[in-house]
């Protein structure tokens, strides 16, 4: 599944929520721990393009794959901004610190994750979770 969103707070909140109907057409119901997963991870990685990788006039990318066989399902989401260094680990983050703690929300979530460039601008911050609850998660 492929789609491009405004980037705003509510293009953010139309991709997860489009996240959790395409799981849920899969037979992964919203309540399930891989929807809600899902769901986090790819709010976090929205409000991050839209934050920080907004590029004014451009959308932000949001693909998910699903991999019955491998026991996963990746997020990808892809902005304009070059510009900005490409996330390579989570960040620390003060305990009281309004702001800082998505990509550590991440982290814990994911089996995997990172960042590619993309061409011919842009970048794609990518999370690959475990369909089985509990497993491949830090």
């Amino acid at each position: 599944m492929a789609a491009r969103f405004v980037a705003s707070p509510r293009g953010a909140r139309r991709a997860r929520r489009l996240a959790v109907t395409w799981l849920e057409e899969r037979s992964y119901p919203p309540s399930s721990e891989v929807s809600c997963a899902v769901a986090l991870v790819v709010g976090e990685l929205a409000a991050n393009a839209v934050q920080h990788g907004r590029v004014p006039g451009r959308e932000f990318a949001l693909r998910l794959t699903l991999d019955t066989a491998g026991g996963s399902v990746r997020v990808e989401v892809a902005d304009a901004a070059s510009a900005k260094r490409l996330p390579t680990a989570a960040p620390t983050s003060y305990p009281e610190g309004e702001s800082g703690r998505g990509l550590l929300l991440v982290d814990a979530l994911a089996a995997h994750w990172g960042s590619t460039p993309r061409h011919p601008l842009g970048k794609t911050v990518w999370a690959e979770l475990s369909l089985t609850a509990g497993e491949g998660t830090r």
